[in-house]
């Protein structure tokens, strides 16, 4: 396996809206205390990580958590990192969005009064670009739907196989190589051993 640097990616703590399964994007939810917890949780990985570089969304929930891990005063806010904007669908489920648009999916339909799938796919494009570039490891803090949008992307996959990857909250995934810059993997995927308590089973993965 290559010995690249590697991506980090850290989905935010809960919040009431991701406990509800409410899509939030631009809506800046606080984090509840559980998910408080979760993020001081991830800062395990303060004494395991050797990179230098932390990005975060600008939104409350990323940069909180980022702050709460233990990373803030390190941290870089890049507006790409934001959610996918989901307009007219903000603040709605899943299951009430069906309602009256069954089979309806964010990576292969886009959003109303949002952003569109191309949207996304440029904005994901964009920081993949800057982090193929990175002379080290990198720590991203952002979103459930953008993280995973920009995991496939890293694959050069199209954004819809992104709704076959799930992403919790507080959660680490890691993407980078397998031999060399020609072959992007997965390396790590939905990891919350860290927020659930079993930051011993997580070491031993991430390092």
């Amino acid at each position: 396996m290559s010995t690249m640097p590697r991506i980090y990616l850290l989905r935010h703590g809960e919040t009431q809206w991701s406990a509800s399964g409410r899509h939030t994007s631009d809506s800046d939810i606080p984090l509840t205390p559980r998910g408080e917890d979760e993020a001081r949780a991830l800062g395990a990985l303060a004494r395991t990580w050797r990179c230098a570089t932390v990005l975060t969304s600008p939104l409350l929930r990323a940069r909180r958590t980022c702050e709460l891990a233990g990373f803030g005063e390190a941290a870089e806010v890049v507006p790409d990192l934001v959610e996918f904007r989901y307009g007219v669908y903000e603040g709605r489920t899943t299951a009430e969005i069906r309602e009256q648009h069954p089979n309806w999916n964010v990576f292969r339909d886009g959003c109303p009064g949002g952003e569109s799938v191309r949207d996304v796919t440029t904005r994901a494009d964009r920081v993949v670009s800057r982090l193929r570039e990175a002379p080290c490891d990198v720590l991203v803090f952002s979103h459930a739907h953008f993280l995973r949008a920009l995991a496939v992307r890293w694959l050069g996959l199209d954004l819809a196989v992104a709704a076959q990857l799930v992403l919790s909250t507080a959660s680490v995934s890691i993407l980078g190589h397998d031999h060399g810059p020609d072959e992007p993997a997965i390396l790590l995927w939905n990891d919350t051993s860290l927020r659930d308590g079993q930051p011993g089973t997580n070491e031993s993965r991430i390092n």
